[in-house]
């Protein structure tokens, strides 16, 4: 959820156009209007027929993401990165599941060190976990249940695509 001042303030736009343009995203049905004590707030109504696609478009675009994006090059040969469309609905994980999956030869330092941060920002434990390209392939074969829950589940590609993944 966020206020029209925080919409107004990230985007560096007047605050009467912003009104406005939120305006009309709440007539369209993209948005949600909700009063709470003296302020408005706004949130991505799941029931509009792309919030799939907003949601994964902002969950690129949240900090864990930029953050990993900028560190790419520090993070190793990466082959995949996935995260979990949990994570970018704030859902709370189950125990044993994960919200971020990283394959490849992979600095495990270098992780930590973002999803640390990030878990400040995020109010909570980011679950992860790192494999070699081989490992997934060995858990994926002998089907694994940790794996393959996480494989089975929505998520957002921020490096590879999907279908190599789960193939």
């Amino acid at each position: 959820m966020y206020h029209m001042r925080r919409i107004s303030r990230e985007i560096n736009e007047e605050i009467n156009a912003v009104k406005r343009e939120l305006g009309i995203l709440e007539k369209e049905g993209v948005l949600n209007k909700e009063k709470r004590v003296n302020k408005i707030m706004f949130s991505l109504d799941p029931k509009y027929r792309f919030y799939d696609e907003f949601l994964r478009m902002f969950a690129k675009e949240n900090e864990l993401s930029v953050q990993i994006y900028k560190n790419i090059s520090k993070l190793g040969k990466i082959k995949f990165i996935a995260v979990s469309l949990k994570y970018a609905q704030k859902k709370p994980a189950k125990e044993g599941e994960i919200y971020v999956l990283f394959v490849g030869v992979v600095v495990i330092a270098e992780v930590a060190a973002i999803l640390s941060e990030q878990e400040k920002v995020f109010g909570s434990e980011i679950n992860y976990t790192v494999m070699t390209e081989d490992e997934l392939k060995f858990r994926k074969k002998n089907n694994d249940p940790f794996i393959w829950q996480f494989l089975k589940e929505p998520k957002i590609m921020l490096v590879g695509n999907e279908s190599d993944l789960t193939t």
